[in-house]
């Protein structure tokens, strides 16, 4: 070995091709001050793949073929090739920890951003995917032209189990297909999950034979594994085709024996994006929202929430697109800063959930960013309608099929006093 104490500029090679097998990063950088970018970025791909801070005693010369490689540079944005080798088939936490692990807290980067992850066949092989896609869901649901629509009882917490159920109820009455549980309700003293379970089921029924249509709803399962597992089966056993899980709190590993458990029981997944704003809201720095849902589509899930671009939460027009195209596409293009080339292969796609302070007056701006195949939840936005939460519905299901026939809200109004009346309340106004 040599008298150098570090070698990170190993790790760096501008020259390097990547081999069709490597897995591609794409990382938003700042080298601390005093640092080079070459430093910077060698340590990126040194950290996360087989180095250490100091040159070693012995290195047997195999260990260069299972170097990750900086490549590639664009002002801030480097890309860094991964051999095949490095990562264990079917195991997303392994490879979380090393693309999203030490690096993370270097102090030679100032700031760091995992942006998205090109992942080759034979990675994403390994993986089974969403098991009914789109196209399944609306089968199931037997709704083919129009976005699915869903809500959740407001306030998110704090309603009985048969105050729950009796919202949900007109809820559905007013042509919604779901009702939603919120991220922080699951079994709480005052609405337990078994109750809200059989309360909901008889009110679905109702529903649906007063409706003719089919109903459902995302109940949220998200507790220790085990006890998820014995929630979905109750699901099952009463007759529901979909259960719901906070992904990120729930973990990487929960996710993915839930994805294989509930497939076999019949049971779609809702994804609920609960804490991703810890490490996505941050442009310089943490994970982006796109990447969390491409690699929940990997695991299985068969939505996820995606944001508005007009509502209350953060996330722009071109982030809620690109989450979009990553959950819908066969083929996901680059977009230069936000996404990578991805081919999905065997993989089905998954909707994207348009939530956060809609209303019906806001449906038609999201329609144009989002086209019809999303899941549409609407939930202050019904409930707080003048007339109440049925008549809030049929608004918002007066506002998504004005705009599918190319009618103006205006225009829509005058042959619906539940929409006139909402957009009375809150015309066109986006919360904040």
């Amino acid at each position: 070995m040599s008298n150098k104490v570090e070698w990170y500029l190993e790790f760096v090679d501008f020259n390097y091709k990547p081999a069709k097998d490597d897995l591609i990063c794409l990382f938003y950088f700042e080298p601390d001050q005093g640092i080079s970018v070459k430093e910077a970025i060698g340590r990126i791909a040194s950290e996360s793949s087989t180095g250490t801070w100091t040159t070693l005693f012995k290195l047997p010369p195999r260990m260069k073929k299972l170097q990750a490689t900086a490549f590639h540079v664009d002002g801030n944005y480097v890309k860094v090739a991964y051999p095949l080798v490095l990562w264990e088939m079917g195991n997303m936490p392994q490879l979380l920890s090393g693309i999203a692990g030490n690096i993370f807290g270097m102090k030679a980067v100032k700031n760091l951003r995992l942006v998205d992850v090109s992942f080759p066949q034979a990675y994403l092989k390994h993986f089974k995917g969403p098991h009914f896609g789109m196209d399944g869901i609306r089968k199931m649901m037997k709704v083919y032209k129009r976005p699915l629509t869903g809500a959740v009882p407001k306030p998110k917490i704090g309603f009985s189990a048969l105050e729950h159920a009796q919202i949900g109820f007109e809820t559905w009455m007013g042509g919604f297909d779901f009702v939603k549980d919120d991220e922080n309700l699951s079994s709480t003293s005052f609405n337990k999950f078994e109750d809200r379970v059989k309360l909901m089921t008889k009110m679905r029924d109702k529903a649906e034979k007063l409706t003719g249509e089919r109903k459902s709803a995302f109940i949220n399962i998200s507790a220790e594994t085990e006890v998820m597992k014995k929630r979905a089966k109750m699901l099952a056993n009463y007759g529901w085709n979909y259960c719901m899980i906070d992904v990120v709190v729930t973990g990487y590993s929960g996710v993915m024996t839930l994805r294989d458990y509930a497939s076999d029981l019949g049971l779609a997944i809702h994804a609920h994006r609960a804490m991703h704003a810890m490490f996505d809201r941050n442009p310089k720095h943490g994970m982006t929202m796109q990447l969390l849902a491409k690699l929940m589509r990997i695991i299985g899930v068969s939505q996820i929430h995606s944001g508005t671009a007009v509502g209350k939460l953060v996330g722009d027009k071109r982030e809620v697109t690109a989450i979009a195209d990553v959950l819908r596409e066969k083929k996901t293009k680059a977009l230069k800063g936000h996404l990578l080339d991805q081919d999905w292969h065997h993989m089905k796609s998954a909707f994207p959930c348009s939530s956060g302070g809609l209303h019906p007056g806001l449906i038609p701006p999201v329609l144009d960013i989002y086209g019809t195949d999303l899941v549409l939840l609407v939930s202050g936005g019904i409930h707080g309608h003048p007339k109440g939460t049925r008549a809030g519905a049929k608004a918002s299901m007066a506002a998504i099929e004005g705009y599918l026939d190319g009618r103006t809200l205006q225009e829509t109004a005058k042959s619906s006093v539940e929409l006139a009346e909402a957009l009375k309340k809150w015309g066109t106004m986006k919360p904040k």
